[in-house]
């Protein structure tokens, strides 16, 4: 893969080249030069990136591929399309399949089978066996065979001294450790937040107190054990104060939200559109300005896509058969930048896409230096454009922003000397 990038900002913080305007060569999907102009290039093809932005390529710390047993869904390869055009170059895959990635053969076969595509899969096992939450799962025999991370994904580890273990063995053998936190006994089926807009819906709530009681007992087991722990998908102010807090005891933690979560609020959930089902549940206005300033200070350290992808035969029916999640991988970027309506400094976007994810899941950073693998997103932070549901790549399209004028928009991704996007 042979491409001139032309007068392109990049977008690295402590990089040499950060916040410049440059031109960036690439030969045989290696940089081969990056200066301020660069010429005598006729055989290569030219892309003019005037205006656009471009950043070490992302890492969606949170996709469903469905792959294996549920592959019409989503497989592999189409999640792989689906996370480029969202601006992916990487992405670390849930073990929640039809099978839970549980053996170090499961994770061989998904890196296997994914090796060749221009989006590179990373693989998290599960935490306990079956997500069941009563034994710990073996990871040690996962990681033999590549898993980088350990989850059970949206199922909370209810025993605290389980969850003690877990986080003792994920330091053992050096990796990173992600929970969901949630109170089943309290939350309930999660069809939507409980509000004035589920006693006008007649829908049970799912409160944010089932969150932060969880959330409580992680960071309390977390600050005993002294070792790091990531939580996923964070959805109410409470948390975030909660967040905030640990962060003053210096507990040592990382967290994500899903974008979706920092655009859409409850009171949209009374249309019953079966789209908006997710888990946790859509929250207040007042909680996403709480998760935005948790963002932009540093309290909440990535944004990723929960990208969830199912057909039509399990979401266009009633709200509350209807499964949980959205196909959100190719919007992802387009939800966060809109929502923040042009208030999110692009170092930080960065910072939560890109070089955040690898820090936690100690993965390297892709370089932007000559003779270096060339790992790259291309984006614009004020081009609008308009979200048609029937275009995606994804095999499913369970997406409620069908319509949308967004407002940023990825150009291009370059990475395992592929392209796409240009």
């Amino acid at each position: 893969m042979d491409a001139l990038l032309k007068s392109v900002r990049v977008v690295y913080p402590g990089n040499s080249h950060h916040q410049k305007v440059r031109d960036i060569l690439i030969i045989n999907g290696r940089i081969r030069q990056i200066a301020a102009s660069i010429t005598d290039t006729d055989s290569v093809k030219t892309i003019d990136l005037k205006g656009k932005y471009v950043s070490p390529g992302w890492l969606d710390m949170k996709a469903n591929f469905r792959d294996p047993g549920d592959e019409y869904k989503e497989d592999l390869t189409s999640g792989s399309r689906a996370a480029a055009a969202g601006g992916f170059t990487e992405v670390l895959l849930m073990p929640s399949v039809h099978a839970p990635v549980q053996s170090k053969a499961q994770v061989e076969y998904l890196l296997q089978k994914s090796k060749s595509n221009l989006v590179t899969c990373h693989v998290a096992g599960c935490l306990t066996e079956n997500r069941a939450g009563k034994d710990m799962a073996e990871m040690f025999d996962m990681m033999q065979g590549g898993a980088i991370a350990f989850t059970d994904d949206k199922l909370a580890t209810h025993d605290a001294g389980l969850l003690l273990r877990c986080f003792l063995y994920g330091q053992s053998v050096n990796a990173a450790i992600i929970v969901y936190a949630d109170e089943p006994s309290l939350s309930g089926k999660h069809l939507i937040n409980d509000s004035v807009y589920s006693v006008n819906t007649g829908m049970k709530g799912s409160p944010a107190v089932a969150e932060e009681i969880g959330l409580s007992k992680i960071l309390r087991v977390a600050e005993y054990v002294e070792v790091p722990v990531h939580i996923s998908g964070v959805s109410t102010a409470g948390s975030v104060q909660l967040l905030r807090n640990a962060k003053s005891k210096g507990i040592n933690f990382t967290a994500e939200v899903f974008a979706h979560h920092l655009l859409i609020d409850d009171s949209q959930v009374e249309s019953f559109d079966s789209n908006l089902k997710v888990k946790p549940v859509f929250r207040s206005k007042q909680d996403i300005a709480a998760l935005k300033k948790g963002v932009l200070d540093g309290v909440i350290h990535v944004v990723c896509s929960d990208h969830s992808p199912h057909e039509d035969d399990v979401k266009n029916v009633e709200y509350d058969f209807a499964a949980h999640g959205i196909a959100s991988a190719e919007t992802t970027f387009a939800t966060l930048n809109t929502a923040f309506k042009g208030q999110l400094p692009v170092d930080i976007l960065v910072e939560k896409l890109a070089l955040n994810p690898r820090n936690i899941l100690k993965l390297p950073m892709p370089s932007f230096s000559e003779g270096e693998i060339a790992n790259m997103t291309v984006f614009s932070t004020d081009e609008e454009w308009t979200f048609r549901a029937d275009k995606m790549v994804s095999r499913s399209h369970n997406n409620p922003f069908d319509n949308t004028t967004f407002t940023g928009k990825v150009t291009g991704v370059i990475n395992n000397n592929k392209i796409s996007g240009f």
